[in-house]
C-alpha cells in the first residue's frame, strides 16, 4: 500500500452515506424508500472533509479533493497537500471534470440529490476587471453604470468564498467606498429613482467584502459621504434594502474606529441620531435595527454629546419599547445601546420618565446572556445612582435587591460584580419604606456586603 493510500485511509475511517430520494423513478415513493440510505463511493469522498465532492479538482500530488475544501485548508496558512504532505499551492488545483461527471451519473443512478455544475471560480484577473468596471463608472460620473458594476461584482463575490476573497484581494471594498463618495454627495433626497437604485447596489454590495481598509473607511468618514449615508438610511428611496444596507456600513465605519474623530464626525452628522433611532422605533428588518443599536451604542459611548443627541432623538423610549420583547442577540445590543445613553444626564432624565426603565431592566438581569447582565446591571446602576430615592424605591419594589443578591451568589466579575455590590449598598439603604427582601427566602446566604 502506497503512502497515498495509507494517509487516506486514515483520513477516511468510514464511508458516509446519503439518502435515497424518494421521488425518483428509481425508488417508489414510500416513507421507506424516503429513509433509505446510499453509501458514498470512496472514490467520491473529500480526504478533507469526509462527505461527498461536489466540486473536485486534484492536486499535482494526485489525491482529489472538493474545492471548498482544500481552498479552505489553504486559507487558514497550510501550505501542504493533507494526505501526501508535499508542498501545494492554490494555483496548483485543477479541476477534476472526469470526477465530477462519474459523481453526477452515480447520483442519478443512486436516486440520491443530483450536484449541480459547479461555475468557474473566478480568476485573479477577472477579479480586477470586476473592481476596475465600478471604479471607471465612477470616474465618468455614470450611477446606473456604477450600481450595475456593483451589482456584478457583488453578484460574483456570493458564489463562492473564493470570489469573494479574490473581489477583496483586488480592492473591491476601497472601490466601492471611493465610488460612493464620488456619486453620493448630497444628492440622495432629491436624487432620481436611478440614483437611489445605484446607490444601494453600491452599499449592498460593500457590505459583502467586510472588513473595510483604512481608506475605504476614510472614504466613508468624509463629511458628503456621511450625510448621504444618513439620506439613504433615512429614505432610501422606496428600497428598504438600500436602508439597512446604509445602517449596516455604518455599523461597521462605528465599530472599526480607532480614534474618536470619526465617531464624533458621525454623531456630528445633521440627521444621524434621528436616522439611527427611527430604525429602532420602526425597524425595517432586524439587521438593520441591530445595526443602529450597535452604532448608537459606539456613538454614545465615545460622546456624552451623542448621547445627549440620542437622548433628544427619542433612543430612550424607542429601546425600553423594542426590549419588552426582544430575543438574545438584539436584548445584548439595546442593553449596551441603553446603557450608553445613560452616561448622559438627558439619557438618565428620559429614562426616569418611563415607566418601563427600571422593571424592563430588573427583568434582563437574568435569564438573557452574561452580556446582557453585564449591560443591564450597568445601566440600573447609572439611573439609580443619579435617579435618587424615586428610582432606588422603585428598584426596590420590582425585586431588584433579591436578583442582585443571587446574581453574587452565582458570581459574576469585574465592572459587573463592583456595580451590582453597590447597587445592593444604595437600595439596602433606601429599604425604610420598602420591603426588600423577604428573609425566610435567602435563609442561609451570604450576604457580600
Amino acid at each position: 500500500m502506497s503512502r497515498a493510500t495509507r494517509a487516506a485511509s486514515r483520513l477516511v475511517p468510514e464511508i458516509p452515506m446519503l439518502r435515497r430520494s424518494s421521488n425518483t423513478k428509481h425508488q417508489p415513493a414510500t416513507a421507506a424508500a424516503a429513509e433509505e440510505e446510499v453509501a458514498v463511493p470512496a472514490n467520491f469522498v473529500c480526504p478533507i472533509s469526509l462527505d461527498l465532492m461536489r466540486d473536485p479538482v486534484t492536486a499535482p500530488t494526485g489525491i482529489t479533493y472538493d474545492r471548498d475544501s482544500v481552498e479552505a485548508w489553504l486559507a487558514r496558512g497550510n501550505a501542504r497537500c493533507p494526505v501526501t504532505g508535499r508542498p501545494l499551492r492554490l494555483a496548483d488545483l485543477v479541476p477534476n471534470h472526469s470526477t465530477r461527471r462519474m459523481i453526477q451519473e452515480w447520483c442519478r443512478a443512486a436516486g440520491v440529490e443530483r450536484v449541480a455544475t459547479p461555475k468557474a471560480p473566478l480568476a485573479d484577473a477577472d477579479a480586477g476587471d470586476a473592481v476596475a468596471a465600478v471604479s471607471r463608472a465612477a470616474s465618468r460620473g455614470d450611477v446606473a453604470a456604477c450600481g450595475a458594476a456593483a451589482a456584478g461584482a457583488r453578484a460574483l463575490g456570493k458564489e463562492s468564498d473564493r470570489n469573494r476573497r479574490s473581489l477583496a484581494g483586488a480592492g473591491a471594498g476601497r472601490a466601492l467606498a471611493a465610488a460612493f463618495a464620488m456619486l453620493a454627495g448630497e444628492r440622495v433626497e432629491s436624487a432620481g429613482v436611478v440614483v437611489s437604485a445605484a446607490l444601494g447596489e453600491i452599499l449592498a454590495a460593500m457590505t459583502a467584502f467586510f472588513p473595510l481598509d483604512g481608506d475605504a473607511r476614510r472614504c466613508i468618514a468624509s463629511p458628503a459621504s456621511l450625510k448621504s449615508l444618513v439620506s439613504v438610511m433615512a429614505h432610501g428611496g422606496a428600497e428598504i434594502a438600500a436602508r439597512a444596507s446604509a445602517a449596516v456600513v455604518l455599523r461597521e465605519l462605528a465599530s472599526s474606529s480607532a480614534d474618536r474623530s470619526t465617531l464624533e464626525a458621525m454623531s456630528r452628522t445633521t440627521g444621524m441620531c434621528e436616522a439611527l433611532v427611527d430604525l429602532v422605533r420602526s425597524p425595517v428588518s432586524t439587521p438593520a435595527t441591530k445595526a443602529a443599536l450597535v452604532t448608537a451604542y459606539y456613538l454614545a459611548a465615545a460622546s456624552e454629546r451623542a448621547a445627549a443627541r440620542l437622548t433628544e432623538a427619542g433612543a430612550v423610549p424607542a429601546i425600553l419599547e423594542l426590549l419588552v420583547d426582544s430575543d438574545k442577540g438584539m436584548s445584548e445590543k439595546a442593553l449596551a445601546a441603553l446603557d450608553a445613553v445613560l452616561g448622559a444626564a438627558a439619557g438618565v432624565a428620559a429614562a426616569r420618565a418611563h415607566a418601563l426603565a427600571v422593571p424592563v431592566l430588573v427583568k434582563k438581569m437574568f435569564r438573557v446572556s452574561d452580556m446582557a447582565t453585564e449591560f443591564a446591571v450597568s445601566a440600573l446602576w447609572r439611573l439609580c445612582r443619579a435617579g435618587g430615592e424615586g428610582a432606588r424605591g422603585e428598584a426596590l419594589r420590582v425585586g431588584a435587591f433579591q436578583k442582585l443578591l443571587l446574581l453574587l451568589q452565582v458570581g459574576c466579575g469585574g465592572v459587573t460584580k463592583e456595580r451590582a455590590s453597590e447597587l445592593l449598598k444604595m437600595l439596602n439603604g433606601s429599604g425604610d419604606s420598602v420591603e426588600c427582601i423577604e428573609t425566610v427566602d435567602f435563609k442561609g446566604l451570604k450576604r457580600p456586603f
